[in-house]
């Protein structure tokens, strides 16, 4: 019998795979799609622009193209490049939605944690920042107020389309109150109460991020209706609310401290009220989502022993916290909304 011929490009893709993504990595921290913006430029003057070296081009510009981060009209020196209408939005830095904050990040540490990805397998260990200094990440993090900023943003910048797919899927017509708990620049307290005017909302985070939050609060204007706290959820309660959100929080802690943060949320809501994590959940049957199982990987990376999960997971979780009914909300992307109700 005939063997039908077997193709590895799907292997290459994968194996080769950091190639396109230090590519894509290095465009953005080179401002490429700002620069371009709505204009069309030539590969010489991308060139000049980002000062870089002639064997750079037309090369680099090239292979964004066929990466599809890049559009070009015509052949050779002549021809001009240009965003893609998703570059334009996403990777312009004067776009309202600018998610290039997470790839900047990425650029600047993730990509190379990545290389010792091996290591934390074998070791369980941690592989960023703490392997040189021995600080937690979180520690390092917020030691260094420009790098709490530029993390903070990343994670405005990737969680935003999330943020309002949850303001505008969740019934918030039953609650007035809402407490996000490790809420960063206050982004989901606000898209929340900027799309339904009867709910109060607080942002609740550690003393070095209140600052943040405050002015981002300020600058969408909504002062009057969303508040800050600063909270410590591994040794003070949360905030009274009828909504408790956790935005790509769980994750961060192992199976001890994601059932903490849970009990915590219980406690703190009235009977009747709604739980509400936003995360890269893992399909049940963990075979679908590969963002959310890579993100797993990633908090091995960061913490060691935090890990992502699935709806189930979630959902037998707070079941032990007495949680007693529950919802899965689709948002955007690779990522979801799992809902867990106190009873009424």
């Amino acid at each position: 019998m005939n063997r039908p011929e077997l193709d590895p490009s799907h292997i290459m893709q994968i194996g080769m795979g950091f190639f396109g993504s230090r590519a894509l990595l290095s465009a953005v921290e080179l401002e490429l799609f700002t620069y371009l913006g709505a204009n069309k430029h030539t590969a010489e003057d991308i060139r000049k622009h980002l000062d870089l070296h002639p064997r750079a081009v037309p090369d680099f510009a090239d292979a964004l193209v066929a990466l599809r981060v890049l559009e070009r009209d015509g052949e050779g020196p002549k021809a001009l490049y240009s965003n893609t209408p998703e570059t334009a939005v996403f990777l312009d830095r004067n776009s309202p939605h600018y998610l290039g904050g997470i790839l900047e990040m990425a650029g600047d540490r993730l990509y190379g944690f990545w290389g010792s990805l091996t290591e934390a397998l074998r070791t369980g260990e941690p592989q960023n920042e703490i392997k040189q200094s021995g600080e937690p990440m979180f520690a390092k993090l917020y030691s260094v107020p420009d790098r709490l900023e530029q993390f903070m943003n990343a994670m405005a910048g990737v969680s935003a389309g999330n943020f309002r797919a949850l303001a505008e899927k969740f019934d918030f017509s039953r609650y007035q109150t809402l407490c996000d708990a490790g809420g960063a620049t206050g982004q989901l307290a606000c898209m929340v109460a900027a799309a339904h005017p009867h709910m109060r909302c607080i942002s609740a985070d550690l003393p070095h991020v209140e600052p943040i939050a405050k002015r981002c609060i300020e600058s969408v204007g909504l002062s009057d209706r969303v508040q800050t706290a600063v909270i410590d959820f591994f040794s003070q309660p949360l905030p009274k609310a009828d909504v408790i959100t956790m935005g790509m929080i769980l994750h961060d802690w192992n199976l001890e401290k994601k059932k903490h943060l849970i009990k915590l949320a219980y406690d703190a809501l009235p009977p009747g009220g709604a739980f509400i994590v936003v995360e890269a959940l893992i399909d049940d049957a963990r075979r679908e989502n590969a963002f959310g199982l890579l993100m797993s990987l990633n908090m091995l990376i960061e913490f060691g022993d935090a890990f992502d999960y699935t709806g189930a997971d979630f959902k037998a979780w707070c079941g032990e916290a007495g949680f007693s009914s529950f919802e899965i909300i689709p948002l955007a992307g690779p990522s979801s909304a799992a809902v867990a109700y106190k009873p009424g």
